[in-house]
């Protein structure tokens, strides 16, 4: 809220950060693994005494250099350019906590370069002792720079006692550190044989040629099996929010997961076959599929990783929005535009209600979602959604769905919100009724599921089904898909909701289902009093008294609890008891 938004409404800063992040990530893996590579390879060639594999080993050097030093500088520049437009205060934040671990890092990529360049140009020109003394001091330079960014990534995820102490060892130690930096190392290793593939397929003399094929898959297969327990490591130290999450909670992270599983699957089968197969079959086509799932490996456990500090920038500290936790309760009060330095709007009114609000979905949903793009469209997720059915589950979005933040606001900003989201984006009416009975259950649909599965995608997956079937399948929606939250409504909603599914396929059905009100009342009443008890005193009574009633139980006898539901609810219950009634008037 204290910086501009970079507003590219197809594209969005979530997905570019995630691309420019992932090439960079390959490429600086490598220049991390190579580096390591590249001595024991040059190793080999001065044991073996083959001037054949040493001439590989300068020409993959090359290669190395040209990739890790020049497109590496670029991409590495460009996560920061990007990340400074995209979430500067989150930027901010890390380069202040950790300024001195940056300054260190910054001496360690210094002397990479420098060993680099020297470890490249003094091939054949330097005695074997030596030269590769140059190179294990790159590598080590390089396996330094990967300690101490892989300190300050991993505090985002795990903040650790930083949280309570802002003592910088503690955020850079912090609980994943270990676990991430020999995930991270052994994925570098094995990078660094799936590049030495690539450029062994180069060589023209095909005894050598097979022989670093076989040393690189040799090489990169061993890396693979080793980042497996290395990575279960990992998982097993998440916080709790953040394991729900990578165990099958959000939608993103389970497609992640699939892609990732997949791919290290076929990259073990195709090093295997590599090693072991005839080396006829070890053609170029097959060494860039081994490039591809490595990178398939690679850019699913990155974007897991990034997903799973949802709804969080900086787990715990600050929200994918910017907006500070600890923040949060003073914007309630006060007002989220109020605060916001980069708005044109500081209060709502009847005339900018619509501008106020997509001012309020740049600030607060845009850095997650597109507007009309293919990643997270908001367009696309809330067309099935009617302006109070948006209004309140912007309400209640953060315990819904926890990977979102909470809406910060006050509640005039939150209808804004809402009606920018409806009005605005499909020209939908601003009503605020709460439905007719007869809809109570597709407004109740609305507000819960509408905005990731339309009735028209839920409609054959439930065809043939019983309306009890239906109802029992509200009970155990985290059985039938990990993602889907417990829809924790009374069984009066519940019962509502199953009439308007089984009404989907089945529109001249009467509905089996309870009536809502004897439900409501079942759940809320009925330990206390039963109905026939109730009779005799409400003997006389009109619908209107039965329904006041309802808003001051508390009045009526001191030891009855307010209720609290709905006034749909409490017009359902009033319906229910007059009918008990007979029907009053």
């Amino acid at each position: 809220m204290n910086y501009p938004v970079w507003y590219v409404p197809e594209l969005g800063g979530g997905l570019l950060i995630a691309l420019v992040a992932i090439v960079h990530v390959f490429i600086s893996h490598f220049a991390v693994g190579g580096g390591l590579y590249l001595v024991m390879a040059e190793r080999k060639a001065i044991r073996e005494k083959s001037q054949d594999i040493m001439a590989f080993v300068k020409k993959h050097t090359k290669f190395f250099m040209l990739l890790t030093m020049v497109f590496g500088g670029l991409t590495g520049v460009a996560i920061w350019f990007t990340i400074s437009l995209i979430h500067p205060a989150a930027t901010s934040l890390l380069i202040h906590t950790f300024v001195f671990g940056w300054a260190i890092e910054w001496v360690f990529f210094l002397v990479e370069i420098v060993a680099l360049f020297v470890y490249f140009y003094t091939f054949g020109k330097m005695d074997d002792d030596r030269h590769q003394i140059i190179g294990w001091i790159y590598f080590g330079s390089a396996w330094m720079s990967l300690f101490l960014i892989n300190g300050i990534i991993d505090f985002m995820l795990t903040p650790g006692d930083w949280l309570s102490n802002k003592d910088f060892w503690s955020g850079f130690f912090n609980p994943t550190f270990w676990p991430s930096l020999a995930f991270r190392s052994f994925m570098a290793f094995m990078l660094a044989g799936c590049y030495g593939f690539l450029t062994a397929t180069f060589l023209k003399d095909e005894v050598t040629r097979h022989r670093m094929i076989r040393y690189s898959g040799i090489w990169a297969l061993t890396s693979l099996i080793l980042s497996i327990p290395s990575g279960w490591w990992y998982i097993s130290v998440l916080p709790e929010p953040a394991g729900k999450l990578v165990g099958g909670a959000s939608p993103t992270i389970a497609r992640a997961a699939t892609i990732g599983s997949f791919s290290m699957a076929v990259l073990a089968g195709l090093l295997i076959a590599l090693i072991l197969l005839n080396p006829k079959a070890r053609t170029r086509s097959l060494i860039v599929l081994v490039m591809i799932t490595a990178m398939g490996y690679m850019g699913a456990f990155e974007w897991i990783r990034e997903a799973a500090r949802r709804p969080y920038v900086i787990n715990e500290v600050m929200y994918s929005n910017s907006i500070l936790k600890k923040d949060v309760e003073r914007i309630n009060q006060e007002g989220f535009l109020k605060h916001a330095k980069w708005v044109k709007n500081k209060e709502v009114t009847d005339t900018n209600q619509l501008d106020a609000g997509r001012e309020l979905f740049l600030h607060q949903c845009f850095s997650c979602h597109t507007v009309g793009g293919f990643n997270n469209d908001i367009v696309s997720r809330t067309k099935n959604m009617s302006y109070n059915a948006m209004r309140k589950y912007l309400a209640t979005i953060h315990e819904k769905r926890y990977f979102m933040p909470p809406f910060v606001g006050t509640d005039v900003e939150l209808k804004a919100l809402a009606a920018y989201l409806t009005a605005g984006l499909h020209n939908k009416p601003l009503t605020d009724d709460v439905g007719a009975a007869g809809d109570r259950g597709k407004m109740l649909y609305e507000e819960n599921c509408a905005v990731c599965h339309s009735a028209d995608s839920i409609k054959p997956m439930i065809k043939g089904w019983d309306q009890a079937k239906v109802r029992a399948s509200l009970d155990k929606l985290p059985a039938l898909n990990p993602a889907m939250p417990d829809y924790t409504a009374p069984a009066a909603d519940k019962d509502a909701m199953a009439g308007y599914l089984f009404g989907l396929n089945n529109p001249g059905a009467v509905a089996s289902a309870k009536d809502p009100g004897e439900s409501l009342y079942e759940d809320n009443c009925a330990v206390c009093h039963s109905m026939e008890q109730i009779k005799p005193k409400m003997r006389g009574w009109s619908r209107e008294t039965v329904r006041s009633s309802l808003d001051r139980l508390s009045a009526l006898n001191a030891a009855m609890p307010d209720y609290t539901g709905t006034p749909a609810e409490k017009d359902a219950m009033a319906d229910y008891m007059v009918k008990q009634m007979g029907g009053a008037r």
